[in-house]
Protein backbone atom coordinates (compact mmCIF):
# COMPACT_ATOMS: atom_id res chain seq x y z
CA UNK A 1 0.00 0.00 0.00
CA UNK A 2 1.60 3.72 -0.95
CA UNK A 3 0.98 6.65 0.55
CA UNK A 4 2.30 10.04 -0.13
CA UNK A 5 3.74 10.18 3.60
CA UNK A 6 5.78 6.88 3.17
CA UNK A 7 8.98 7.19 1.76
CA UNK A 8 10.01 3.57 2.04
CA UNK A 9 9.03 0.07 1.24
CA UNK A 10 9.26 -2.44 3.71
CA UNK A 11 8.99 -6.19 2.27
CA UNK A 12 8.70 -8.80 5.33
CA UNK A 13 9.82 -12.20 5.42
CA UNK A 14 10.53 -14.75 7.62
CA UNK A 15 13.74 -15.75 6.18
CA UNK A 16 17.21 -14.68 6.25
CA UNK A 17 18.51 -12.62 3.36
CA UNK A 18 22.02 -13.88 2.48
CA UNK A 19 22.07 -10.68 0.53
CA UNK A 20 21.05 -8.64 2.44
CA UNK A 21 22.97 -5.36 2.51
CA UNK A 22 25.61 -4.45 5.06
CA UNK A 23 24.96 -0.69 7.17
CA UNK A 24 27.53 1.98 5.60
CA UNK A 25 27.84 2.98 9.54
CA UNK A 26 28.65 -0.75 10.89
CA UNK A 27 28.45 -0.94 14.65
CA UNK A 28 31.38 -2.42 16.82
CA UNK A 29 30.20 -2.79 20.13
CA UNK A 30 32.60 -2.12 22.83
CA UNK A 31 35.29 -0.20 21.00
CA UNK A 32 36.67 2.27 23.53
CA UNK A 33 36.48 4.90 20.11
CA UNK A 34 33.00 5.87 19.56
CA UNK A 35 33.60 6.34 16.49
CA UNK A 36 34.84 3.32 15.79
CA UNK A 37 32.43 2.03 17.73
CA UNK A 38 29.84 3.61 15.48
CA UNK A 39 26.47 5.75 16.05
CA UNK A 40 23.06 3.83 16.77
CA UNK A 41 20.62 4.76 13.68
CA UNK A 42 16.90 3.56 14.20
CA UNK A 43 15.57 6.30 11.71
CA UNK A 44 13.01 5.44 9.76
CA UNK A 45 13.14 8.47 7.44
CA UNK A 46 16.07 7.19 5.41
CA UNK A 47 16.31 3.51 5.25
CA UNK A 48 20.04 3.12 3.79
CA UNK A 49 21.40 4.54 6.90
CA UNK A 50 19.71 2.10 9.24
CA UNK A 51 22.54 -0.15 11.51
CA UNK A 52 19.36 -1.38 14.32
CA UNK A 53 16.69 -3.13 14.43
CA UNK A 54 13.35 -1.15 15.91
CA UNK A 55 13.16 2.43 16.30
CA UNK A 56 13.99 4.91 18.58
CA UNK A 57 11.37 6.19 21.83
CA UNK A 58 10.98 2.06 23.19
CA UNK A 59 7.23 1.68 23.59
CA UNK A 60 6.74 5.49 22.70
CA UNK A 61 7.44 4.31 19.29
CA UNK A 62 4.09 3.70 18.67
CA UNK A 63 2.40 6.33 19.69
CA UNK A 64 5.03 8.14 17.11
CA UNK A 65 3.04 6.06 14.35
CA UNK A 66 -0.09 7.35 15.78
CA UNK A 67 1.24 10.92 15.32
CA UNK A 68 1.97 10.42 11.85
CA UNK A 69 -1.34 8.35 11.53
CA UNK A 70 -3.34 11.66 12.91
CA UNK A 71 -1.44 13.65 10.56
CA UNK A 72 0.13 15.70 13.65
CA UNK A 73 3.65 14.85 12.83
CA UNK A 74 5.45 14.55 9.76
CA UNK A 75 7.02 11.67 9.29
CA UNK A 76 10.47 13.43 8.01
CA UNK A 77 10.72 15.38 10.89
CA UNK A 78 13.70 15.39 12.77
CA UNK A 79 14.82 16.37 16.16
CA UNK A 80 16.78 19.83 16.79
CA UNK A 81 19.43 18.75 19.04
CA UNK A 82 20.59 22.21 19.71
CA UNK A 83 21.22 22.99 23.72
CA UNK A 84 20.09 20.03 24.39
CA UNK A 85 23.55 18.62 25.75
CA UNK A 86 24.10 16.64 28.90
CA UNK A 87 24.17 18.77 32.43
CA UNK A 88 26.52 16.62 33.58
CA UNK A 89 29.38 14.90 32.68
CA UNK A 90 29.26 11.09 32.73
CA UNK A 91 32.45 9.09 31.33
CA UNK A 92 33.74 7.36 29.56
CA UNK A 93 34.45 4.91 32.52
CA UNK A 94 36.47 1.41 31.69
CA UNK A 95 33.16 -0.79 31.85
CA UNK A 96 32.27 1.00 28.73
CA UNK A 97 34.73 -1.81 26.67
CA UNK A 98 35.24 -3.76 29.35
CA UNK A 99 33.97 -7.52 27.51
CA UNK A 100 30.36 -8.45 28.37
CA UNK A 101 30.00 -5.47 30.83
CA UNK A 102 27.51 -3.28 28.90
CA UNK A 103 24.79 -5.06 26.58
CA UNK A 104 21.65 -3.12 27.37
CA UNK A 105 21.97 0.15 26.67
CA UNK A 106 24.51 2.60 24.39
CA UNK A 107 27.19 3.61 26.93
CA UNK A 108 27.49 6.75 24.23
CA UNK A 109 24.26 7.43 23.86
CA UNK A 110 24.19 11.12 25.69
CA UNK A 111 27.15 12.03 23.59
CA UNK A 112 25.79 11.46 20.04
CA UNK A 113 24.99 15.13 19.35
CA UNK A 114 28.72 16.21 20.31
CA UNK A 115 30.76 12.64 18.65
CA UNK A 116 28.53 12.06 15.70
CA UNK A 117 28.18 16.23 14.85
CA UNK A 118 29.39 16.01 11.23
CA UNK A 119 27.33 13.46 10.11
CA UNK A 120 24.50 14.95 11.83
CA UNK A 121 24.87 18.42 10.26
CA UNK A 122 25.25 16.00 6.67
CA UNK A 123 21.72 14.57 7.14
CA UNK A 124 22.14 11.19 9.09
CA UNK A 125 19.17 10.84 11.79
CA UNK A 126 21.29 10.10 14.68
CA UNK A 127 19.18 10.33 17.81
CA UNK A 128 20.40 10.29 21.60
CA UNK A 129 19.19 7.39 23.51
CA UNK A 130 20.12 8.64 27.20
CA UNK A 131 19.70 12.56 28.49
CA UNK A 132 20.98 14.08 31.24
CA UNK A 133 19.51 17.04 33.05
CA UNK A 134 19.53 18.68 36.51
CA UNK A 135 16.21 19.04 38.36
CA UNK A 136 14.50 18.99 42.01
CA UNK A 137 12.92 16.08 43.62
CA UNK A 138 9.96 16.79 46.19
CA UNK A 139 8.17 13.69 48.18
CA UNK A 140 6.07 14.73 51.55
CA UNK A 141 7.58 11.93 52.91
CA UNK A 142 11.14 13.53 52.32
CA UNK A 143 9.45 16.55 54.73
CA UNK A 144 7.76 14.03 57.49
CA UNK A 145 11.92 12.82 57.63
CA UNK A 146 12.82 16.35 58.57
CA UNK A 147 10.05 16.59 60.78
CA UNK A 148 11.15 13.96 62.96
CA UNK A 149 15.10 15.29 62.73
CA UNK A 150 16.02 11.97 60.78
CA UNK A 151 17.62 14.33 58.19
CA UNK A 152 17.97 17.74 57.98
CA UNK A 153 18.56 20.61 55.14
CA UNK A 154 21.75 21.68 54.28
CA UNK A 155 20.65 23.83 51.31
CA UNK A 156 22.78 22.51 48.52
CA UNK A 157 21.32 18.61 48.57
CA UNK A 158 18.38 19.50 50.42
CA UNK A 159 16.43 22.48 50.91
CA UNK A 160 13.71 23.87 53.39
CA UNK A 161 11.16 23.00 50.94
CA UNK A 162 12.03 19.25 51.19
CA UNK A 163 13.49 19.54 47.34
CA UNK A 164 16.12 17.68 46.63
CA UNK A 165 18.69 18.69 43.98
CA UNK A 166 19.77 15.81 41.84
CA UNK A 167 20.96 14.70 38.33
CA UNK A 168 18.53 13.06 36.60
CA UNK A 169 19.05 10.78 33.66
CA UNK A 170 16.76 8.98 31.36
CA UNK A 171 18.19 5.62 29.58
CA UNK A 172 16.56 4.07 26.55
CA UNK A 173 16.99 0.65 26.05
CA UNK A 174 19.60 -0.45 22.97
CA UNK A 175 20.18 -4.49 23.34
CA UNK A 176 23.63 -5.74 21.65
CA UNK A 177 21.77 -9.25 20.75
CA UNK A 178 24.90 -11.48 21.16
CA UNK A 179 25.72 -9.70 24.82
CA UNK A 180 22.32 -10.26 25.81
CA UNK A 181 22.21 -13.78 24.83
CA UNK A 182 25.29 -15.06 26.46
CA UNK A 183 23.26 -13.29 29.56
CA UNK A 184 20.56 -15.30 29.64
CA UNK A 185 22.85 -18.76 28.53
CA UNK A 186 21.31 -19.04 25.05
CA UNK A 187 22.73 -18.20 21.84
CA UNK A 188 22.46 -15.57 19.81
CA UNK A 189 20.21 -17.28 17.10
CA UNK A 190 17.81 -18.68 19.67
CA UNK A 191 17.23 -15.24 21.08
CA UNK A 192 16.45 -13.76 17.88
CA UNK A 193 14.05 -16.39 16.92
CA UNK A 194 12.07 -16.46 20.14
CA UNK A 195 12.10 -12.53 19.96
CA UNK A 196 10.40 -12.63 16.54
CA UNK A 197 7.85 -15.18 17.38
CA UNK A 198 7.21 -13.71 20.89
CA UNK A 199 6.22 -10.27 18.95
CA UNK A 200 3.95 -12.04 16.81
CA UNK A 201 6.33 -11.27 14.24
CA UNK A 202 6.86 -7.78 14.93
CA UNK A 203 10.46 -7.51 14.24
CA UNK A 204 11.35 -9.61 11.02
CA UNK A 205 14.75 -8.21 10.93
CA UNK A 206 15.83 -10.39 13.92
CA UNK A 207 15.71 -12.95 11.83
CA UNK A 208 16.16 -11.79 8.32
CA UNK A 209 19.22 -9.41 9.19
CA UNK A 210 22.12 -11.59 11.51
CA UNK A 211 24.39 -8.38 10.09
CA UNK A 212 22.14 -6.30 12.64
CA UNK A 213 23.13 -7.22 16.03
CA UNK A 214 21.83 -4.33 17.66
CA UNK A 215 18.19 -4.32 18.52
CA UNK A 216 15.97 -1.33 19.93
CA UNK A 217 13.09 -3.22 22.31
CA UNK A 218 9.91 -1.80 22.65
CA UNK A 219 9.74 -1.62 26.06
CA UNK A 220 10.07 1.00 28.93
CA UNK A 221 13.23 2.99 29.80
CA UNK A 222 15.67 3.47 33.01
CA UNK A 223 15.18 6.87 34.93
CA UNK A 224 18.36 7.50 37.36
CA UNK A 225 18.15 9.75 39.96
CA UNK A 226 21.63 10.63 41.84
CA UNK A 227 22.10 12.92 44.56
CA UNK A 228 25.97 14.55 44.99
CA UNK A 229 28.57 14.68 42.33
CA UNK A 230 28.03 12.15 39.46
CA UNK A 231 31.65 12.16 38.36
CA UNK A 232 32.61 11.29 41.75
CA UNK A 233 31.25 7.55 40.87
CA UNK A 234 34.02 6.28 39.37
CA UNK A 235 35.75 7.18 42.13
CA UNK A 236 37.10 4.12 44.15
CA UNK A 237 37.05 6.15 47.49
CA UNK A 238 33.76 7.55 46.66
CA UNK A 239 30.65 6.09 49.58
CA UNK A 240 27.93 5.06 47.44
CA UNK A 241 24.02 4.49 48.56
CA UNK A 242 22.53 2.90 45.97
CA UNK A 243 18.47 1.79 45.65
CA UNK A 244 17.32 -0.17 42.55
CA UNK A 245 13.89 -0.05 42.06
CA UNK A 246 11.52 -1.96 39.78
CA UNK A 247 8.36 -0.52 39.06
CA UNK A 248 5.04 -0.72 40.88
CA UNK A 249 2.35 2.33 39.69
CA UNK A 250 0.12 1.37 42.48
CA UNK A 251 2.07 2.19 45.35
CA UNK A 252 4.51 4.25 43.55
CA UNK A 253 2.78 6.40 42.59
CA UNK A 254 -1.12 6.29 44.11
CA UNK A 255 -0.09 4.99 47.35
CA UNK A 256 -1.53 1.75 47.29
CA UNK A 257 -0.70 -0.24 50.66
CA UNK A 258 -0.94 -4.02 49.42
CA UNK A 259 3.44 -3.51 49.06
CA UNK A 260 6.61 -2.30 49.69
CA UNK A 261 7.15 -0.01 46.77
CA UNK A 262 7.39 3.23 47.53
CA UNK A 263 7.72 3.53 51.22
CA UNK A 264 11.45 1.21 49.87
CA UNK A 265 11.55 3.81 47.12
CA UNK A 266 11.54 6.87 49.66
CA UNK A 267 13.88 4.76 52.32
CA UNK A 268 16.45 4.60 49.53
CA UNK A 269 16.24 8.61 48.49
CA UNK A 270 16.50 9.29 52.32
CA UNK A 271 19.48 7.16 52.08
CA UNK A 272 20.69 8.81 49.06
CA UNK A 273 20.36 12.06 50.61
CA UNK A 274 21.74 11.52 53.74
CA UNK A 275 25.00 9.90 51.90
CA UNK A 276 25.08 13.02 50.28
CA UNK A 277 25.24 15.03 52.37
CA UNK A 278 28.28 12.84 54.19
CA UNK A 279 30.40 13.60 50.95
CA UNK A 280 29.73 10.56 49.48
CA UNK A 281 27.30 9.94 46.49
CA UNK A 282 23.29 8.47 46.22
CA UNK A 283 22.06 6.84 43.73
CA UNK A 284 18.76 5.64 42.61
CA UNK A 285 17.97 3.38 39.58
CA UNK A 286 14.18 3.26 38.49
CA UNK A 287 13.18 0.26 35.93
CA UNK A 288 10.11 0.21 34.15
CA UNK A 289 9.06 -2.81 35.17
CA UNK A 290 5.77 -2.94 35.95
CA UNK A 291 4.33 -5.74 38.16
CA UNK A 292 7.65 -7.69 37.86
CA UNK A 293 7.60 -7.44 34.31
CA UNK A 294 4.33 -9.36 33.82
CA UNK A 295 2.39 -5.99 33.17
CA UNK A 296 -0.63 -4.06 35.56
CA UNK A 297 -3.28 -6.16 34.22
CA UNK A 298 -1.76 -9.48 35.08
CA UNK A 299 -1.18 -8.23 38.78
CA UNK A 300 -4.41 -6.62 39.45
CA UNK A 301 -5.92 -10.42 38.17
CA UNK A 302 -3.22 -12.14 40.82
CA UNK A 303 -4.51 -9.32 43.47
CA UNK A 304 -8.28 -10.83 42.94
CA UNK A 305 -6.42 -14.46 42.88
CA UNK A 306 -5.37 -13.71 46.46
CA UNK A 307 -8.26 -12.43 48.22
CA UNK A 308 -10.69 -14.69 47.21
CA UNK A 309 -8.98 -17.77 47.69
CA UNK A 310 -10.09 -19.95 50.36
CA UNK A 311 -8.63 -18.86 53.49
CA UNK A 312 -7.84 -15.29 52.33
CA UNK A 313 -4.87 -13.86 51.18
CA UNK A 314 -1.66 -15.88 52.66
CA UNK A 315 2.52 -16.26 52.72
CA UNK A 316 2.36 -19.78 51.66
CA UNK A 317 0.22 -19.11 48.12
CA UNK A 318 1.60 -15.78 47.15
CA UNK A 319 4.11 -16.85 44.21
CA UNK A 320 1.33 -19.38 43.13
CA UNK A 321 -1.21 -17.75 42.85
CA UNK A 322 1.42 -15.30 40.60
CA UNK A 323 2.13 -18.42 38.66
CA UNK A 324 -1.33 -19.75 37.94
CA UNK A 325 -2.35 -16.45 36.10
CA UNK A 326 1.06 -15.68 34.48
CA UNK A 327 2.87 -18.96 34.17
CA UNK A 328 5.79 -17.67 35.88
CA UNK A 329 6.24 -16.31 39.29
CA UNK A 330 9.04 -13.27 37.99
CA UNK A 331 9.67 -12.26 35.00
CA UNK A 332 12.03 -9.34 35.60
CA UNK A 333 14.79 -11.25 35.43
CA UNK A 334 17.90 -8.80 36.63
CA UNK A 335 20.74 -10.00 33.96
CA UNK A 336 20.65 -6.56 32.32
CA UNK A 337 20.08 -4.55 35.46
CA UNK A 338 23.67 -4.31 36.44
CA UNK A 339 24.59 -2.31 33.11
CA UNK A 340 23.11 0.95 34.31
CA UNK A 341 25.40 0.98 37.41
CA UNK A 342 28.60 0.03 35.25
CA UNK A 343 27.86 2.91 32.67
CA UNK A 344 28.27 5.16 35.62
CA UNK A 345 31.29 3.97 36.69
CA UNK A 346 30.41 2.24 40.14
CA UNK A 347 32.40 -0.43 41.07
CA UNK A 348 31.15 -0.41 44.71
CA UNK A 349 27.99 -0.09 46.58
CA UNK A 350 28.77 0.81 50.29
CA UNK A 351 24.94 0.23 50.88
CA UNK A 352 22.86 -1.73 48.83
CA UNK A 353 19.31 -0.52 49.86
CA UNK A 354 16.95 -3.55 49.12
CA UNK A 355 17.11 -6.89 50.25
CA UNK A 356 16.21 -8.89 46.55
CA UNK A 357 18.56 -11.82 46.32
CA UNK A 358 17.81 -11.98 43.17
CA UNK A 359 19.57 -7.90 42.35
CA UNK A 360 21.54 -8.79 44.93
CA UNK A 361 23.21 -11.81 43.08
CA UNK A 362 22.95 -9.66 39.69
CA UNK A 363 24.82 -6.78 40.67
CA UNK A 364 27.84 -8.89 42.59
CA UNK A 365 27.66 -11.91 39.73
CA UNK A 366 28.42 -8.34 37.32
CA UNK A 367 31.56 -7.70 39.47
CA UNK A 368 30.22 -5.19 41.75
CA UNK A 369 31.09 -5.11 45.14
CA UNK A 370 28.10 -4.66 47.53
CA UNK A 371 29.26 -3.82 51.16
CA UNK A 372 26.09 -3.68 53.37
CA UNK A 373 22.83 -4.68 52.20
CA UNK A 374 19.89 -2.21 54.17
CA UNK A 375 16.89 -3.73 55.00
CA UNK A 376 13.22 -1.33 55.00
CA UNK A 377 12.45 0.03 58.87
CA UNK A 378 10.00 -2.22 59.96
CA UNK A 379 7.82 0.55 60.65
CA UNK A 380 7.46 1.60 56.76
CA UNK A 381 6.24 -1.65 55.84
CA UNK A 382 2.41 -0.61 55.07
CA UNK A 383 0.19 -3.69 57.26
CA UNK A 384 -1.45 -5.40 54.12
CA UNK A 385 2.46 -5.58 52.57
CA UNK A 386 3.07 -8.23 55.55
CA UNK A 387 1.75 -11.05 53.69
CA UNK A 388 4.19 -9.96 50.46
CA UNK A 389 7.46 -9.42 52.35
CA UNK A 390 6.53 -13.07 54.25
CA UNK A 391 6.29 -14.40 50.94
CA UNK A 392 9.26 -13.30 49.64
CA UNK A 393 11.36 -14.75 52.26
CA UNK A 394 9.89 -17.89 52.29
CA UNK A 395 10.61 -18.25 48.54
CA UNK A 396 14.09 -17.07 49.23
CA UNK A 397 13.64 -14.25 47.21
CA UNK A 398 14.22 -11.71 50.29
CA UNK A 399 16.72 -11.78 52.91
CA UNK A 400 15.46 -10.44 55.95
CA UNK A 401 18.75 -10.26 57.93
CA UNK A 402 21.43 -8.60 55.68
CA UNK A 403 23.29 -6.11 57.84
CA UNK A 404 26.70 -6.89 59.53
CA UNK A 405 25.95 -9.26 62.05
CA UNK A 406 27.23 -8.25 65.57
CA UNK A 407 31.08 -9.50 64.91
CA UNK A 408 30.95 -7.37 62.17
CA UNK A 409 29.56 -3.56 63.60
CA UNK A 410 33.12 -2.96 64.58
CA UNK A 411 34.09 -2.62 61.51
CA UNK A 412 31.04 -0.32 60.01
CA UNK A 413 31.95 3.15 60.75
CA UNK A 414 30.14 6.30 60.99
CA UNK A 415 27.06 4.46 60.66
CA UNK A 416 23.44 4.24 62.85
CA UNK A 417 24.13 0.95 65.00
CA UNK A 418 20.34 1.51 65.84
CA UNK A 419 19.34 -0.10 62.01
CA UNK A 420 21.25 -3.41 62.79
Amino acid sequence: MNSPNRSTHIRLTSHPEPNAAVARMPIRWGAEDPRERGPIIGSVTNPADRNVIGAHGGSYSLYRALAISARALNPLARPDLHNTHPTAEIGPHPQWSEPGKIVSLDPWGHLVGQVFREEIAGGVDIRPTIAITKARLNMPEILSAMGAKRIAADGHILHETGDISVTKIAVDPVWYLPGVAARFGTSEGELRRTLFEQTGGMFPELVTRPDMSVFLPPIGNITVYVVGDVAALGNPKTRISCRVHDECNGSDVFGSDICTCRPYLVHGIEEAVREAQGGGVGVIAYNRKEGRALGEVTKFLVYNARKRQEGGDSASTYFERTECVAGVQDARFQQLMPDVLHWLGIRRIDRLMSMSNMKYDAITGSGIEVVERVPIPAELVPPDAQVELEAKKAAGYYTPEGAPDASDLGKVKGRDLERF
